[in-house]
């Protein structure tokens, strides 16, 4: 099978296309035929080697695949040959044809999700919904903004929080943007614009945002904390680098500043994510829109894609 492999850390060229032995499962294990891989940021980290946690070399990137149960090891009684899955993580790595996951490692694909909508649930979705109902403790009524509400996080986001009875408005860096996070039913802002916040602020009538749904902290963090209303929650997804914040600006308002790692979950708050998602796929809340298809050997140009701004859905690989 062909696979993508890195044998050193270091820039989007270390990827390289081989041809490996398929993996065989063992007890509890399963091997998924990968229909789609999506290419997720934290995954440019790891083969920069700038990560905190990173793998062993070599090693193969990825771990959200969608696609169909290949085979099963001994004992697996709760998987098929031809299941229909996607992937929170995998054992081997995703990119490439077969993946090898633990059977507590996929999740049941709906039939009315494509394979490559299926792509950008394991992580992107199951990052947004950690973000709204556990680390961020949303609940119906509550104002939230999402900052950064046009890429795949930011759109599993909308819904999500929409389904839930959440007032929610979103930023996005575009006019394509701004208009798809219309179109999913939030109201948008542009926050390339000079002074949006002081616009933010006015549409909530001066009271600020409940929660905040932040994609690149470095850059937004004092601004949500000026944004936030009293005991509001700002939700750390992303961020590119350090900031220097003043402190006092959460303690008038007694607001929360939380990071969230979705690797982080506990068994049962994956099951609880993963049991919610499959409901929003199943009644249609949930439908992820995927941004680019490429080629698993454009796996080195995917990596400098995702990190551009203006990204409106997923990029996926295609084995």
């Amino acid at each position: 099978m062909k696979i993508i492999e890195v044998k050193e850390f270091g820039d989007p060229d270390v990827m390289e296309l081989v041809e490996r032995p398929a993996p065989l499962p063992a007890t509890g294990q399963v091997v998924v035929k990968v229909e789609a891989v999506g290419v997720n940021p934290v995954e440019t980290y790891i083969r920069a080697g700038t990560y905190p946690r990173l793998p062993d070399l070599p090693y193969t990137p990825g771990g959200n695949v969608s696609g169909t149960i290949y085979s099963c090891g001994p004992e697996v009684m709760q998987w098929q040959q031809g299941d229909r899955v996607y992937s929170a993580a995998t054992i081997s790595g995703g990119y490439g044809e077969m993946a090898l996951c633990g059977t507590d490692q996929v999740f049941r694909l709906p039939e009315n999700i494509s394979f490559t909508q299926g792509a950008a649930i394991g992580v992107p979705a199951a990052t947004a919904w950690r973000a709204l109902f556990i680390r961020g403790r949303g609940k119906a009524g509550e104002r939230l903004l999402i900052h950064g509400a046009s890429g795949s996080v930011g759109q599993a986001a909308v819904q999500l929080a929409k389904d839930a009875g959440m007032v929610v408005f979103g930023t996005a860096g575009s006019e394509q943007g701004c208009s798809l996070v219309q179109e999913l039913g939030a109201e948008a802002v542009n926050h390339n614009e000079q002074g949006y916040e002081d616009g933010l602020l006015r549409v909530t009538s001066g009271a600020g945002f409940d929660l905040i749904l932040e994609m690149l902290a470095n850059k937004n963090l004092e601004t949500d904390l000026h944004l936030l209303a009293p005991r509001g929650r700002v939700i750390i997804i992303g961020s590119r680098g350090r900031i220097e914040i003043d402190p006092r600006l959460t303690m008038g308002k007694e607001t929360e500043i939380r990071g969230l790692a979705v690797f982080n979950a506990t068994h049962e708050e994956v099951v609880k994510t993963h049991t919610a998602l499959l409901s929003a796929m199943e009644r249609g809340i949930l439908l992820p829109t995927v941004s680019q298809e490429m080629p698993l050997a454009d796996a080195p140009l995917a990596h400098q894609r995702v990190m551009d701004d203006g990204k409106c859905g997923k990029i996926v690989l295609i084995p």
